[in-house]
């Protein structure tokens, strides 16, 4: 449900043209719904790197135009858009991460959580390394700059084996880009070639089309691609088929644009097939189906075509609100949630309503447009889910809340559908969502639903941990 989870981040990098960084502005555009609390932007024009990075939105940051772009020269750039799950939102944090080092500069983009950077950070301030973010990704900088690492036939290979958890990278070197992708492929990333033969790294496919790109292939888990001159070439930092894949399915369940394809599938007709699976499993005897928009929508179509019960938009979304905002207290949450979405009092008015969303985490932003579509004049409410109940946190790189604060962690059904105020409640079964994925069930990531952690997490981490971490160093030196 709106203002309940946080997506992960949005890369782009792009080698080759005069208007690399103009297609980068535009394809972090397309990628904003990814993350909107900072932007940035590294160019190259083979010799030397510039970074720009900024507070807000795409545009927001690079409002400037022109002037802005006039500081980043070269045909080489990659780009980021952030939402904090590791190191809270603060300047410091935004990406990429621009440093240099004994073998030159680089600047760095990740999308994912690293789970043993708080370790590696530990290991590394007890040496002398000094970091000036709370960024798990600053992490990776340090373990590029150690001597012993840089003497590496493949630096950067032997770098990402000390990595635990999930990320897709790019890097920036002065002439050439390198993208990763963790052994587990947990999160999407993507190659493409524009009509000019240039090569694009991206998140999501919708960048590619944002820029004239046509898609050509997914990084695989465990896989560098090396972006330069020569066009791609590939090389594994793990051997390819000892790790089983580890895909998270709530990129297309929630976080991805419809119009994307990863992980083998385009996003929308997942979307579908999930709605048509959540139909069979709890029908429903209602007069319309509506959506919560915009992630719940393409289920709604799939519900509405298996059940035949007509859709329609009984809500509707306000986009000058950012989606993934969250309040600091629960009534300006409520507030928030009203200014996004409005009730079609014509649609629902004496009706029995199906309503599909693609989730729902804490419960009370869906209880609060339950509520709405009532005093709208719905006759009954059927609340329809098209993934199954979450019950535990992800530390792979979505902000859920607290296990404590999940709505299906410690009540059953009935329990849940009264504390929504709804006639009925269901959630596809986690075997119905898998089932609707074109790879094996045992190559996706389930963790926030069955509890079982594809990559071993031996201490519980969240976005202020290394907040905490740092606050803690002040602690003991104060103390001293």
């Amino acid at each position: 449900m709106i203002s309940e989870k946080k997506e992960s981040c949005g890369l782009f990098g792009i080698y080759g043209g005069s208007d690399a960084v103009q297609k980068t502005y535009f394809g972090l555009h397309s990628l904003q719904h990814r993350g909107q609390e900072s932007a940035g932007i590294a160019s190259s024009d083979g010799e030397n790197i510039q970074c720009y990075t900024g507070m807000g939105t795409v545009r927001r940051v690079f409002r400037a135009g022109k002037n802005v772009f006039d500081k980043l020269p070269g045909n080489i750039a990659i780009g980021h858009v952030r939402y904090s799950t590791a190191g809270t939102s603060r300047v410091e944090n935004s990406q990429p991460l621009y440093v240099e080092y004994s073998q030159g500069q680089v600047a760095v983009a990740h999308n994912g959580n690293l789970i043993n950077a708080g370790r590696l950070r530990d290991e590394y301030e007890a040496y002398g390394s000094i970091f000036k973010s709370t960024a798990d990704t600053e992490v990776i900088t340090h373990l590029l700059a150690k001597p012993t690492h840089v003497r590496h036939p493949d630096p950067l290979g032997h770098v990402l084996n000390h990595l635990q958890g999930a990320y897709s990278l790019l890097f920036l070197f002065a002439d050439h880009i390198e993208a990763a992708r963790d052994p587990f492929g947990v999160r999407p990333l993507c190659i493409g070639q524009t009509d000019e033969g240039y090569y694009v790294a991206v998140s999501e496919t919708c960048a590619l089309d944002a820029v004239g790109a046509k898609f050509v292939r997914e990084v695989e888990p465990g896989e560098i691609v090396r972006l330069d001159e020569n066009g791609i070439s590939s090389r594994f930092f793990v051997t390819p088929g000892t790790v089983t894949p580890a895909h998270c399915i709530f990129e297309h369940i929630y976080f991805a644009k419809q119009n994307s394809t990863f992980f083998g599938e385009n996003v929308h007709l997942y979307r579908k097939k999930v709605g048509r699976q959540l139909a069979s499993e709890h029908p429903a005897d209602a007069d319309v189906v509506i959506p919560v928009p915009d992630s719940g929508t393409s289920a709604a179509i799939g519900y509405a075509e298996r059940s035949g019960i007509p859709f329609d938009m009984g809500l509707v979304r306000s986009h000058y609100v950012g989606r993934t905002f969250i309040s600091p207290d629960q009534k300006l949450r409520e507030l928030e949630v009203k200014l996004k979405l409005a009730v079609v009092n014509e649609v629902v008015s004496g009706k029995r309503v199906v309503v599909v969303d693609d989730s729902i985490v804490r419960g009370t932003t869906t209880r609060g447009k339950i509520r709405a579509l009532r005093l709208a004049g719905a006759k009954e409410i059927h609340m329809r889910v098209s993934c199954p109940p979450i019950r535990f946190p992800c530390f792979y790189g979505v902000d859920f809340p607290t296990k404590e604060e999940l709505l299906a962690n410690n009540r059953d059904l009935e329990q849940i559908r009264e504390f929504l105020e709804v006639d009925s409640v269901g959630y596809v079964s986690l075997e119905g969502m898998l089932s609707c994925a074109v790879l094996p069930p045992d190559h996706y990531c389930t963790a926030c639903w069955s509890g079982k952690y594809p990559i071993p997490i031996d201490v519980a981490v969240n976005k202020f941990t290394m907040e905490r971490h740092q606050m803690n160093m002040f602690d003991e030196i104060d103390g001293n």
